[in-house]
């Protein structure tokens, strides 16, 4: 009944012609009105449907089974632009939850704000560091400790933790896939956590590969060639790199750059009248 009376009221008023700007003003407010509310009788079922999953069964609200009751569009369309707000609000929430060392609620408000509010970079970055920094140390706490646990039951929770943190990532970088700084997080928990050089070389590469790419991100590729003992290949992007980089600009570093060249030179025993020339 209501449809078909919100529908006969739109017909016979966008009929209607209005040449005073007052009632021009008028009607705009009532046509803005009308629409609001036929959109809330057309989603109240889809509302309804999706509360009462969140709620049957539970007897506090799970964060988890709110982002797959309703999705990200759903909750983008229902927040609108105060979807920042609540982000933000979420992110103090999940610090206490990360104070209190509650991982499973942890995933669950990460996953939530990061679906509410892909946009911003920290949430990405900082809770990837959570998860793979953090939570292993509680985790092996939790068996017993550092002097407890063996070697290999530690080295197998920071692989767990990490390859949770890859994948929060790699949701990241589909939102935002040109920025250096989701490659470089991958890279660093390779190099700083797991301590696997070979893996994170190519993240390096990636890195400096991007637009908004810091001029850090190659040299530490090159750097890390040259410990897997690949000599040469480092003395080839190094080379190409010098080339390429801009005359003085200080964050370049090109002077230590060339010096990085002339070590390689020596190791690999480039002959003299071979070596590269930069000028």
């Amino acid at each position: 009944m209501l449809p078909l009376l919100c529908s006969w009221l739109w017909q016979a008023f966008v009929t209607v012609k209005f040449d005073h700007p007052l009632l021009l003003r008028v009607r705009a407010v009532f046509l803005t009105v009308l629409f609001l509310v036929a959109v809330g009788v057309f989603t109240r079922p889809v509302e309804d449907v999706a509360w009462e999953r969140v709620k049957s069964g539970q007897t506090e609200l799970n964060l988890a089974s709110i982002e797959g009751a309703l999705g990200q569009g759903i909750i983008v369309g229902i927040l609108g632009g105060f979807r920042a707000i609540t982000a933000d609000f979420l992110w103090i929430q999940a610090n206490a939850v990360w104070e209190r060392k509650e991982r499973a609620t942890f995933d669950s408000m990460v996953r939530l704000l990061t679906t509410i509010d892909p946009r911003p970079l920290f949430f990405w970055i900082n809770s990837a560091r959570m998860i793979a920094y953090d939570i292993p140390s509680w985790r092996i706490r939790e068996e017993g400790g550092y002097d407890t646990v063996p070697d290999w039951r530690q080295r197998e929770i920071d692989l767990e933790q990490a390859e949770q943190a890859f994948a929060l990532i790699e949701r990241g970088l589909r939102f935002h896939p040109q920025n250096s700084r989701l490659y470089l997080e991958i890279g660093q928990i390779y190099l700083n956590r797991l301590d696997d050089v070979e893996a994170a070389a190519p993240w390096f590469l990636k890195a400096s590969q991007q637009p908004d790419a810091p001029h850090f991100a190659a040299r530490i590729y090159a750097e890390l060639l040259r410990r897997q003992g690949k000599n040469a290949a480092a003395y080839t992007f190094l080379k190409d790199l010098h080339k390429r980089l801009p005359d003085g600009d200080l964050f370049a570093r090109k002077g230590i750059i060339l010096e990085r060249i002339r070590t390689l030179e020596e190791t690999l025993k480039i002959p003299v009248e071979d070596r590269f020339k930069p000028y």
